[in-house]
C-alpha cells in the first residue's frame, strides 16, 4: 500500500507536469510574455532649452526615442535657460520615470538654492518633461498616473460665465473715494454681465493697501465675489490673518508661494480660504498634487494660477484631473502673451457652461512644433526688468 508520502508526491509531480506543459502550449498566447519593461530600461540622454519670449522651452531627449518637454517662466530666462542646462548634470543616464527621486534630487542638490523660485521655476520645467516623457511611455495622459480622473470636465476662467475683475491700477497708502468708487463699478458691472449664476473674482494683486482692501470688501459683498485674490504681499501671515479678520469675502493666494513649505502658513493660520499654486512657480506637477492633498486636509480647494504656455496649462491641468478639492482654473482662451508663436498647440475647447475637457495624452498631451521653435529661439530676445511706480515717485508692490 502506498503511503500518504507517496500519494504527495506522486500528485505534486503530476501538477508540475501540467503545468510545464501548460506553459509550453500558451506561452505564445499569454500576453505578459510579450511584456517589454521599457520602464527600466529607458535612461535620460539630452537636455536642450530654448528660449523664446516669455518662456524657456525644456526638451528632455531618452535612449528610447520618447522626447518629453517643460516649460519654465516667470522668471528671468536669461539665468533659467543656463540654469536648467546646468542641472542637467544631476539626471543626465537617470531614468526618467523615478520622477519623485529626480525631484528630490534636484531640490536638494544646493543648500542655498533650495526652494528659491529661480530653482523653483526651473525644477518645475524639468518636472513637467519627466512627466510627459513616463506618460508617453506607458500610453497615457499624465492624469491616469496621477490616480485617475476625479472628474469628467474643468471649470474655468475667463468665460461668460466667470471673469475676473484686475487691479484697476496702483494705490498709494492714502487711496482716494475716487479710487474705491472705480473697483466697487468694475465688479458691479462684471457681476451683470455674467448673471446671478455666474462666477466674479477680484484681483487685488498685492497691490492694494490692507485699510483700502477693506474698505472696498465691505462694499462688494453684495455682488457674491467667489474670492479676493492676492490680498496681501507674500511673506508677513500676520497680515493675512488681519485681513482675514475683517473681510467676509473668501481670500485666495498662493501663487508666489512655491511647494507644501510655503502654503503650510496659510493653512496652518487658517487665513486662506483658496489656495492658487502655479504648476509652474511651484516646482510642477509633482509639487501642486502636493499642495492639493495638503490643501485637502483642511478642506481648502485649489484656484490655480495659470499664466503660462499650453505645455504648463496642460500640466496644471492634469493635476485638476486628479484631485477632488478643486474650485476652477485660470485660462484665457487666446492665451495672448502666454504662448508664444503657437509653438506648443492643444486644441482646447470651452463649452456652453464655460468648462473645457480633460487635458489628452499621451504624457502632457501637448504638440511642440520643433522647427518653428528652433526658428524663434535663433532670433534675439529681450527682456526687462518689471518695475512698478507710485505717483510720488516710490516703488510699489504689484
Amino acid at each position: 500500500m502506498p503511503t500518504r508520502r507517496d500519494l504527495l508526491a506522486s500528485m505534486a509531480a503530476i501538477t508540475a507536469g501540467n503545468a510545464l506543459l501548460s506553459d509550453a502550449v500558451s506561452q505564445d498566447r499569454n500576453p505578459a510574455a510579450a511584456v517589454e519593461d521599457r520602464s527600466s530600461s529607458i535612461r535620460i540622454t539630452g537636455l536642450q532649452a530654448f528660449w523664446v519670449n516669455p518662456n524657456v522651452f525644456v526638451r528632455i531627449q531618452t535612449n528610447h526615442g520618447i522626447v518629453g518637454w517643460g516649460d519654465v517662466k516667470g522668471v528671468d530666462p536669461r539665468v533659467s535657460k543656463p540654469l536648467v542646462e546646468g542641472l542637467f548634470e544631476l539626471i543626465d543616464g537617470e531614468n526618467p520615470t523615478r520622477i519623485e527621486h529626480l525631484w528630490q534630487k534636484i531640490f536638494r542638490a544646493h543648500r542655498n538654492l533650495r526652494g528659491g523660485s529661480f530653482m523653483m521655476h526651473t525644477l518645475a520645467g524639468i518636472d513637467m518633461a519627466l512627466w510627459d516623457i513616463t506618460g508617453k511611455l506607458w500610453g497615457v495622459p499624465v492624469y491616469r498616473m496621477l490616480g485617475g480622473p476625479t472628474r469628467d470636465r474643468i471649470r474655468v476662467y475667463h468665460t461668460p460665465q466667470a471673469l475676473k475683475v484686475p487691479p484697476p491700477g496702483l494705490f498709494e497708502h492714502s487711496s482716494t473715494p475716487g479710487d474705491v468708487q472705480k473697483i466697487v463699478a468694475a465688479i458691479k458691472a462684471a457681476r451683470e454681465k455674467v448673471g446671478p449664476n455666474g462666477a466674479v473674482m477680484f484681483d487685488a494683486h498685492s497691490a492694494m493697501p490692507p485699510a483700502t482692501l477693506m474698505q472696498v470688501a465691505a462694499l462688494i459683498e453684495p455682488y457674491d465675489v467667489l474670492f479676493i485674490e492676492e490680498p496681501a504681499v507674500p511673506g508677513n501671515i500676520e497680515v493675512f490673518k488681519r485681513l482675514k479678520q475683517h473681510i467676509n469675502i473668501p481670500l485666495a493666494a498662493g501663487e508666489r508661494d512655491r511647494g507644501i513649505y510655503g502654503v503650510l502658513p496659510y493653512l496652518q493660520e487658517r487665513c486662506l480660504d483658496i489656495l492658487q499654486p502655479d504648476c509652474c512657480h511651484t516646482g510642477g506637477i509633482t509639487s501642486m498634487k502636493k499642495i492639493a492633498t495638503l490643501a485637502e486636509a483642511y478642506f481648502v480647494p485649489i484656484a490655480p494660477h495659470c499664466t503660462a504656455s499650453n505645455l504648463g496649462i496642460s500640466a496644471s491641468l492634469h493635476v485638476v484631473s486628479a484631485i477632488p478639492f478643486f474650485l476652477i482654473h485660470e485660462f484665457y482662451p487666446d492665451n495672448q502673451g502666454f504662448n508664444p508663436k503657437g509653438i506648443a498647440r492643444v486644441d482646447w475647447k470651452i463649452d456652453k457652461d464655460g468648462y473645457i475637457g480633460l487635458p489628452p495624452g499621451p504624457g502632457l498631451g501637448v504638440e511642440i512644433d520643433e522647427k518653428k521653435l528652433e526658428e524663434e529661439a535663433k532670433k534675439p530676445q529681450t527682456y526687462r526688468w518689471p518695475t512698478k511706480t507710485l505717483p510720488d515717485g516710490s516703488i510699489s508692490d504689484y
